[in-house]
């Protein structure tokens, strides 16, 4: 999927790169070291009785290529501070290079002053990474995409827009409309829509009182009769995607379902969704969803291959654009 397969004499090239995770994803990990065959590294993180963070790293990583894995995850606080100890820890041990994978980069809302006396805190976490001595950073489909820009080391943003469209493309689902929350997430939207060659759709929301609040009150585009797909780049309480699924369905849509990279479901998200008309909603697993908060509509997409492929690129001196512009 992601390239030529490697012949056998090319393993030798992993002789020097590692690949750690935190806790807040472990499995993934495992998954991502099975795509590139090696092991995943050994290293003691855990928490004493004061909340106080340790980590030790259990074999040599001097002059090495190491790779974090830390998704920031529930809790979100304490897997940053995680991910920032592993990083300083990593670095007080001579790594030769050290990226942080991070598939999910949490306080991406936070990306603007846009109220007064409020922080910046995705360029506080920037400042952060770089602080603790972190060298690159790989994330998924990042919430805003100046993000990147915060940032004064490289950032390699992949998108799983790809893989959730092979999926549905492989479901063969007729009459598919792609629906975009809002006007903000129309680019995502079309380039999917594109990518299925079939229609766009746009909500439109208004402002209501003081709060800030949004309210869906039409759509831009036909829905009626065809089968939507909402996507967006997570899904956090879930009240933006089932407003987005009744206003849907309100336009006459025969069904709706969704698609997300991220799996947040924080608050009341899972009776939301319960209570909604939406049929299934496609993830990928850049977050875990803990047992009691999956839903039998729930599909799960691995994005194992597309950090592992980015990894193996990244310690090869490979082009990462090239996993979706066809290049070498």
């Amino acid at each position: 999927m992601f390239g030529p397969v490697l012949p056998v004499a090319v393993t030798a090239v992993f002789q020097d790169l590692r690949v750690f995770t935190g806790n807040a994803h472990p499995a993934l990990a495992e998954d991502i070291c099975s795509y590139l065959e090696m092991p995943v590294g050994e290293a003691d993180i855990f928490e004493f009785s004061n909340e106080n963070i340790f980590v030790q790293y259990m074999e040599n990583i001097r002059a090495r290529d190491v790779f974090i894995l830390q998704p920031m995850a529930s809790p979100v606080n304490t897997r940053i501070m995680e991910l920032f100890i592993m990083i300083d820890a990593a670095r007080r041990a001579s790594a030769g290079r050290i990226t942080a994978v991070i598939p999910y980069y949490a306080y991406g809302r936070s990306d603007k002053k846009d109220q007064p006396r409020v922080p910046i805190t995705a360029r506080l976490i920037a400042n952060f990474l770089e602080t603790a001595g972190v060298d690159r950073v790989l994330t998924i489909d990042l919430h805003a995409g100046q993000i990147q820009g915060f940032f004064n080391i490289p950032v390699d943003e992949l998108t799983a827009r790809t893989l959730i469209s092979n999926y549905f493309r492989e479901k063969k689902v007729k009459n598919m409309t792609v629906l975009a929350t809002d006007v903000g997430g129309a680019k995502g939207a079309r380039s999917m829509a594109e990518g299925l060659s079939v229609p766009l759709a746009i909500v439109e929301k208004r402002r209501v009182g003081n709060d800030d609040k949004a309210e869906a009150v039409n759509i831009i585009g036909d829905v009626k009769g065809r089968n939507v797909v909402v996507v967006d780049d997570e899904i956090n309480t879930a009240g933006t995607l089932v407003e987005t699924a009744n206003i849907a369905m309100k336009h006459g849509a025969a069904s709706v379902v969704a698609a997300a990279t991220h799996a947040i479901l924080s608050g009341p998200a899972i009776e939301r969704i319960e209570a909604s008309p939406i049929k299934q909603i496609v993830f990928t697993d850049t977050i875990p969803i803990p047992p009691e908060k999956m839903l039998p509509i729930f599909e799960i997409i691995s994005i194992a291959p597309l950090l592992g492929e980015a990894i193996r690129r990244i310690h090869t001196g490979q082009s990462v654009g090239a996993l979706f512009n066809g290049a070498h």
